[in-house]
């Protein structure tokens, strides 16, 4: 599976790695991602998301039901 953020839809970004000679190489700067078990009340049911540090920030702040909800409003989950 790719790593992509399923609540935010964060994915890697690309850059260079710049050496003290300012050689540059191709690098990649990955998501902090972890797979997650949540409770939604509302529907009775566990779901499994793979979400980043940041979007954890925000189930925490909002309640997951809430971000379920602006998820499915931007067009991330169905």
């Amino acid at each position: 599976m790719s790593k992509v953020c399923e609540i935010t839809g964060k994915r890697a970004m690309f850059g260079n790695n710049v050496s003290f000679s300012i050689n540059k190489t191709k690098r990649r700067f990955d998501v902090n991602l972890s797979k997650k078990r949540f409770y939604i009340p509302e529907e009775d049911r566990w779901v499994t998301l793979k979400v980043s540090a940041r979007a954890l920030k925000s189930i925490n702040k909002k309640g997951i039901s809430a971000v379920l909800k602006e998820a499915r409003q931007n067009g991330m989950i169905k």
